[in-house]
């Protein structure tokens, strides 16, 4: 893990003994000064502790390497886009190795043609955690089926269709599901 306790530490204009003492327990400055500079693992529980010896957020002691994060321009409620009232970001989805995709070339249900479905690849045992939502199941010779999982009786899964009027379609011991995890979509 990066952390931006050195960085921190100086535009509070703290030195390291200033931040032992401030801990709560009050720890020694030789600690402080590893667990900056990365010679000592930095746990959640430090993390922790000198965040509050800094007066911010443990967040703000983080960086995560390759995740570029994005400002928060507003917040959108029924009321309307108003300024965050402290600085905000926010990660860029990223896909890991489990994660599959879908692409809508024409809108159904929901979706509309260019949404982008990323899918978490689940086994049977968990199946459980996809009901009432989204899935892509396998179909056997190449095809899916993709639809709202309602129910699960032993190994048949009840899925409705997207469209409007669509008939309640089952499915029987599939090798794994994806349930939907993330849509993407470009305005």
């Amino acid at each position: 893990m990066i952390t931006a306790i050195r960085e921190v530490r100086r535009a509070k204009g703290m030195t390291l003994d200033d931040v032992a003492r401030a801990c709560r327990p009050p720890t020694t400055a030789q600690t402080i000064g590893r667990l900056e500079t990365g010679t000592r693992t930095v746990s959640v529980a430090w993390l922790n502790r000198i965040a509050s010896a800094l007066g911010v957020d443990a967040a703000d002691l983080v960086t995560l390497p390759d995740r570029p994060d994005v400002a928060v321009a507003a917040i959108l409620d029924a009321g309307g886009a108003a300024a965050p009232r402290r600085a905000q970001t926010v990660v860029a989805p990223r896909p890991d190795g489990a994660m599959i995709a879908v692409t809508v070339s024409g809108g159904i249900g929901d979706y509309r043609a260019g949404d982008e479905i990323w899918c978490e690849r689940l086994a049977p045992a968990d199946f459980a955690r996809a009901l009432n939502r989204d899935v892509l199941v396998p179909r056997p010779a190449g095809r899916f089926m993709f639809g709202r999982l309602i129910g699960r009786e032993g190994d048949r899964l009840h899925l409705l269709p997207l469209g409007a009027g669509g008939r309640q379609q089952v499915v029987t011991d599939p090798a794994w599901i994806a349930a939907a995890a993330t849509l993407v979509r470009k305005l």
